[in-house]
């Protein structure tokens, strides 16, 4: 499964990583969201290719998300 964020438009709410912190956490440079290093994709802090046994906790992360940043394919 794919998720990503946009970094820029993140507002550090802390949700995401509150909801699932098995995929995401608080980037300690610039204070937004990243996915965690195991799943990034080629380094990428907003991409990510997480197992399917995520995928719930992702989706209320996503429909958490008060910017709507969080995407899953």
């Amino acid at each position: 499964m794919k998720v990503s964020i946009d970094r820029q438009e993140c507002t550090s709410c802390a949700l995401c990583w509150t909801d699932c912190p098995d995929i995401f956490e608080e980037d300690d440079k610039d204070g937004w969201s990243r996915i965690v290093e195991k799943f990034r994709v080629a380094g990428d802090l907003g991409r990510g290719e997480v197992p399917e046994s995520f995928r719930k906790a992702a989706q209320t992360a996503a429909t958490d998300c008060p910017v709507s940043v969080i995407h899953v394919e």
